[in-house]
């Protein structure tokens, strides 16, 4: 088991035009945080809370200002192939079809071509996609599009798989079915998860815990073990789920978590 933590991580940024001495406000205040590999940590939080920050401070984007990032105790220097990213906009190359866009990372570890399709072509089958490996980027729905794209991230095997907002710009039926497709593939691959979302709906079914967020600056105010992802993964229905009196007592919590300093802030 693997795990990336975050410990008294603390974020503000240098002034962009190099002349000012003054420091922009603290985007994220002492961050105390532990995903293990097999984890689905889902960041939850309202505008301004650091969310996609925390995300760009774990793939080693951004350095911390303060404390320090680490996998199995090693501080992380920037990006790795042991976390890989996955943005809301799927990044493909639209000059390549759809395994050799999974294949790319493998390509540029210099890895033999014929191992590169096997690889790619295992990807295709997990995310349901056997058949989709010729096929270019724009005759792929937006779905398929994300789908490859997770294969991508995966194809280095890395032990952490980060992800912001990646069903955000789907269609509701897309985004409900894809959320099924997350579970299922990351149970398959064991690597861990972090997931930045605004959806409470999403955060529940996906994570097995949920860390809420506070604003200005950002600061952790929760972190919620959830039990609904093993459900569907079980075979029960997000709608069995929702209608539980368990999902709507969390969701109304969580809700009015999120919200409470809203509230506070325009009174």
């Amino acid at each position: 088991m693997s795990t990336l933590s975050f410990r008294d991580i603390s974020l503000r940024y240098a002034p962009q035009n190099g002349r000012s001495r003054e420091l922009h406000p603290w985007v994220l205040e002492r961050i105390n945080l532990s995903i293990a590999t097999g984890e689905f940590v889902v960041i939850i939080g309202r505008s301004g809370s650091g969310k996609t920050s925390l995300l760009n401070l774990a793939a080693g984007f951004i350095a911390p200002t303060e404390g320090t990032i680490t996998v199995d105790d090693v501080p992380i220097a920037g990006p790795g192939a042991d976390r890989a990213v996955v943005f809301q906009d799927d990044a493909l190359y639209p000059w390549l079809n759809a395994r050799d866009n999974i294949a790319f990372p493998l390509k540029l570890q210099h890895v033999a071509s014929q191992h590169r399709r096997v690889r790619a072509d295992e990807l295709l089958e997990l995310v349901g996609l056997a058949d989709a490996g010729d096929r270019r980027i724009w005759e792929l729905s937006g779905g398929m599009r994300q789908r490859v794209g997770i294969a991508r991230a995966l194809a280095s095997d890395p032990r952490f798989l980060l992800m912001d907002e990646p069903l955000g710009a789907l269609d509701a039926l897309t985004r409900s079915r894809m959320q099924g497709f997350l579970l299922n593939v990351l149970q398959k691959s064991g690597a861990g998860a972090l997931l930045i979302t605004h959806s409470i709906e999403e955060a529940l079914l996906l994570a097995t815990r949920v860390v809420v967020l506070e604003p200005d600056p950002g600061r952790l105010a929760a972190d919620i073990p959830v039990g609904f992802a093993g459900e569907i993964l079980a075979g029960a229905s997000p709608a069995q789920i929702k209608s539980s009196p368990l999902y709507k007592r969390m969701h109304d919590g969580l809700t009015s978590l999120i919200n409470r300093n809203a509230n506070e802030d325009a009174a």
